[in-house]
């Protein structure tokens, strides 16, 4: 398997015979992917689903299956013009099968971020694989339950996110290893206060950091 960060809450994944683009969002540049075999979205928010790339990105990808979580096909159908009818709805607790690859939908809503804004669904994201390493985005929130993971992609900071709880979520998953995501607010010197303590406290005597940012793709 291997990984490629592409900004903030973006990934690609490509494992087995499968290339899986997640949460292409307004703080990635996703032009120029080619043969993707699926875009999976965990939520609405643009710096998750850009709706300004999302026709070009689909143009590019004319086979991937595009699948979202349910409130956000509704709030994408209008920005993806020609292609909106490739929009599939991705519901918690239903597996998606991409070739050998399974997708697991978990969890259901976006974590609170105050009153004054409106409080949307969220669905994370465990990827399984036969002879692969389990991997879970969790798109924003860290209540879901996504079973036994080995990587953890972890969101370091956002308007809704406080270090302790960022803590707690890593230990609670208890994955091998963390790979940042949702960096994209943070300059170099806040992001790396951030990485420290989880990889200092994200598990007892410390959980194995893997830092992706401009390093390409990287195998797991």
């Amino acid at each position: 398997m291997q990984i490629t960060h592409l900004g903030h809450s973006c990934v690609l994944l490509e494992v087995a015979d499968q290339r899986i683009l997640i949460d292409p969002g307004t703080f990635s540049d996703v032009s120029g992917l080619h043969d993707l075999t699926a875009v999976l979205v965990t939520h609405q928010h643009p710096d998750h689903a850009d709706p300004a790339q999302l026709p070009g990105l689909l143009a590019a990808n004319p086979q991937a299956r595009v699948l979202l979580e349910e409130q956000t096909v509704e709030a994408l159908a209008e920005a993806a013009g020609e292609h909106r009818d490739r929009l599939e709805r991705m519901p918690t607790g239903t597996d998606v099968d991409l070739g050998t690859v399974t997708v697991t939908p978990v969890g259901q809503r976006h974590a609170f971020i105050h009153d004054y804004v409106p409080w949307i669904d969220n669905t994370g994201l465990v990827i399984r694989a036969d002879d692969e390493p389990t991997i879970f985005h969790p798109g924003d929130a860290l209540d879901a339950e996504p079973g036994h993971v080995d990587v953890l992609l972890v969101p370091v900071n956002a308007p809704w996110a406080r270090v302790g709880d960022t803590v707690n979520f890593v230990r609670r998953i208890a994955p091998t290893r963390v790979v940042p995501i949702h960096d994209g607010l943070l300059n170099d010197t806040g992001r790396a206060m951030y990485l420290n303590h989880v990889g200092t406290f994200g598990a007892d005597g410390g959980v194995e950091v893997l830092d992706l940012r401009g390093q390409g793709a990287t195998s797991l």
